[in-house]
């Protein structure tokens, strides 16, 4: 089979069968989702990063820490997958600049 012929094919059978995204949104959103679980990211300075945050929160009912707590957890993941996300950007942009294709 010719290159050709298979990627219409491929088309032919991506277009006539749906994408199954899970719990994803994007694409980008599963990418994001396989690094992060492939390249953990809590080392050992984000670790340091927590202890001091939970010593600052020291002597504070558990249900007032987790206020704070739960919002800084999901900025932080927020910005990270936003980061994610542009440096995909970021690389394609940089491929089409490369092959100059724009």
């Amino acid at each position: 089979m010719k290159m050709e012929e298979y990627i219409r094919v491929l088309g032919n059978y991506v277009a006539s069968h749906g994408l199954n995204l899970g719990d994803g949104e994007s694409v980008l959103s599963l990418l994001y989702e396989a690094y992060g679980d492939i390249n953990p990211m809590y080392d050992d300075h984000i670790k340091a990063d927590f202890a001091e945050l939970y010593q600052a929160l020291n002597g504070m009912p558990l249900r007032e820490m987790d206020g704070i707590i739960n919002p800084v957890c999901a900025l932080c993941r927020d910005h990270e997958r936003n980061g994610f996300v542009h440096g995909v950007h970021v690389g394609v942009q940089l491929a089409r600049e490369i092959q100059n294709v724009e």
